[in-house]
């Protein structure tokens, strides 16, 4: 199931791949999005994501019904002023490419168009991410897909059958390396709906690598995610969430996104192997586990009691499990109290 992204590989022998997602939160700068690429680089993330769209890709100019938003976070807004606020500039997107390479981070994008893709493809994009929305666009997820390159795609609003006619799309067209990030599209979404157990059945179910794109407040969800198996996870970031912006409310900060990188690192190292034995961590304090201890002196030829045979810490002696076995019988030889007991000293 694993595979990479530019080099770097992503599965679960690997820490989780981190990506920073910029989305709006550049409020309509070149030199802000590239210092938010810089910090989250800074953060010890693997990649950076953008979105390539225009608003007249995306939506039309319309005032008709549907065209507002009601509820939620961007409620009444035009659908086609929040895109025109919202989008990347295709002309950033080659010095953004540049500068991630530059600083050894990953730098692709969600197309949300055939000539998204296009440009995307002119720039040598590592991976294609399918954002939530685009998961039921099938002809889009088949054109990206027959690019040669990786594809991501985040499953939220999409139901089971509709997750499951994107895969086969992918794999028609030529995909094989691909990654569901399981998500839910509330902005921001409440813990309680996570859902973080879809992680593993939607890894066997569909046998590809499966991560998170969160939308969570905070950095708990992610590092539970990791701990539950996921291998990538996607997160918004912005620089300073007073600064404002379409999606600042549920974006992280560069100090909480380096504090999140670390932590799901120490939740994926955490996560090792099933193993019942004894780690090496443990093997200086196997000597305070109790064991079978003389409290008594003990002449030869004298029974072991109660009295003067006791369970005890340090953990030298007999096991615990044997002081049933050992009642009633007799010392072999003169057993001074504070001693070990050992089968040597039964007779």
């Amino acid at each position: 199931m694993g595979f990479s992204i530019a080099g770097r590989p992503i599965g679960a022998a690997h820490p989780p791949y981190v990506i920073a997602e910029i989305s709006a939160n550049h409020n309509g700068t070149l030199a802000r999005a590239m210092e938010i690429l810089e910090a989250s680089a800074a953060s010890g993330v693997d990649a950076v994501k953008l979105q390539t769209y225009r608003p007249d890709t995306i939506t039309i100019d319309h005032d008709g019904p549907g065209f507002t938003i009601e509820g939620g976070p961007w409620h009444g807004r035009r659908l086609y002023d929040l895109y025109a606020e919202a989008h990347t500039p295709w002309e950033w997107h080659a010095p953004l490419f540049r500068r991630g390479r530059e600083l050894g981070v990953a730098v692709f994008s969600s197309p949300f168009d055939s000539t998204a893709i296009d440009l995307l493809s002119s720039l040598d994009v590592p991976a294609y991410k399918i954002a939530s929305f685009e998961a039921i666009d099938l002809p889009l997820i088949r054109l990206a897909a027959s690019r040669g390159r990786p594809l991501v795609v985040s499953t939220g609003i999409a139901d089971l059958a509709e997750i499951a006619d994107a895969i086969a799309v992918a794999r028609e067209g030529g995909c094989e390396e691909i990654c569901l990030l399981h998500c839910v599209s509330g902005y921001p979404t409440p813990a309680r709906e996570a859902n973080l157990l879809t992680i593993g059945d939607m890894a066997a179910r569909f046998g590809v690598e499966v991560g998170l794109s969160d939308h969570t407040l905070g950095t708990a969800v992610p590092v539970a995610a990791v701990a539950l198996g996921a291998t990538v996870v996607e997160k918004h970031v912005t620089l300073r969430r007073v600064d404002g912006g379409p999606d600042a409310e549920f974006s992280l900060e560069p100090v909480e996104l380096a504090r999140m990188v670390a932590d799901m690192r120490t939740a994926w190292e955490a996560r090792g192997r099933i193993d019942y034995g004894r780690k090496p961590s443990e093997e200086g304090n196997a000597q305070f586990r109790r064991s079978l201890y003389v409290v008594a002196d003990i002449a030869a030829g004298e029974r072991l009691t109660e009295l003067n045979v006791r369970s005890i810490r340090p953990g030298f002696g007999l096991a615990p499990r044997h002081l049933p076995d050992i009642l009633g019988r007799r010392a072999r030889r003169p057993v001074a109290r504070g001693t070990p007991l050992g089968w040597d000293d039964i007779a």
